[in-house]
């Protein structure tokens, strides 16, 4: 096992923060885990460290191996990152729909990269797919190491890790927890540890609404990075969830400008959608109940992408 580098301490123990401007009245309380303070910007250096270690740990990765994995870009990052340090070759399989900077950041940590076409630049149903076929074939040397990040619940104890420090930060009883998922794990880890300190707690799996699979059985395309990949995730487990919504990008989209503009929040626009159904949650609730969703990386990572640009 290869000696750890105290970079990866930094990894968690984010921001917390209760929406201030943007919120209407007769709202719950609306709380945002900013996750873009990890060390690459977004919620996946959790899973990434976790999954790394784990492998370490069984002995199914050792020193002089590569890493592989299929990704949008943020798990790709996060693990070019990790290996970077721990001193490990990664090669990614990603494709030209993800965000350019994300794409360079998996480079610049030293990742070798391999792209997919996407049809009109699109994430369609059968993209990631196509992606993880790819990787499966790389996979089948005894010198690789395959992070299968859709089947791997080594990380859910990073992200059980992020449910408990959600219920410090909070400090009262939380309605509702929400958010988008791509490998659901942290939809998966967070809300195990949630219902764990308070079986009331509800779980809402947020998507696009022009891509919903698990609300309607629709494998639709949309354009946000990182979330409903055209296949129910193996880690899912729809019993666990209380209710499922669809937010259009469009407004999603906008929520993450307001979000910049208004709260000083800088996030993506799987964030934007985050907060946007938070916030619709939170007006069916009204006042004296919390809920809880996530910032999941910067917008930092989609300046490119015209996201924010401001005519």
């Amino acid at each position: 096992m290869t000696s750890r580098h105290p970079i990866l301490d930094a990894i968690g123990n984010t921001p917390m923060v209760k929406l201030q401007r943007i919120v209407p009245g007769h709202c719950a309380d609306i709380y945002v885990k900013l996750e873009y303070f990890n060390p690459t910007g977004s919620y996946k250096d959790r899973m990434a460290v976790a999954m790394i270690d784990g492998a370490e740990a069984s002995g199914k990765l050792k020193p002089g191996m590569t890493v592989v994995e299929a990704t949008a870009g943020n798990t790709g990052t996060s693990l070019a990152f990790v290996c970077s340090v721990k001193g490990y070759a990664f090669r990614v399989v990603s494709s030209d729909a993800f965000s350019k900077e994300k794409l360079q950041s998996m480079k610049l940590f030293g990742a070798e990269l391999e792209l997919i076409p996407a049809e009109n630049g699109k994430i369609t149903p059968d993209l990631v797919p196509a992606m993880i076929r790819r990787v499966k074939k790389m996979s089948s040397s005894p010198e690789i190491y395959w992070t299968a990040q859709f089947e791997n619940k080594d990380m859910l104890k990073g992200y059980r890790k992020m449910g408990h420090e959600i219920l410090l930060q909070v400090g009262k009883p939380i309605s509702v927890f929400c958010a988008a998922a791509g490998t659901s794990g942290m939809l998966t880890g967070v809300s195990q540890v949630l219902r764990e300190m308070n079986g009331d707690t509800r779980i809402i799996l947020l998507e696009p609404a022009s891509a919903p699979l698990v609300s309607s059985g629709i494998k639709g395309s949309h354009t946000v990075d990182g979330i409903s990949v055209g296949f129910m995730p193996p880690i899912l487990k729809p019993a666990d969830l209380d209710d499922v919504r669809t937010i259009e990008e469009a407004e999603a989209r906008n929520m993450a400008r307001l979000l910049a503009a208004k709260e000083g929040i800088f996030g993506g626009t799987s964030t934007g959608l985050n907060v946007a159904a938070a916030i619709k949650i939170g007006m069916e609730l009204g006042p004296g109940h919390n809920v809880v969703t996530v910032a999941c990386d910067s917008g930092m990572k989609y300046l490119a992408s015209g996201l924010f640009d401001i005519s």
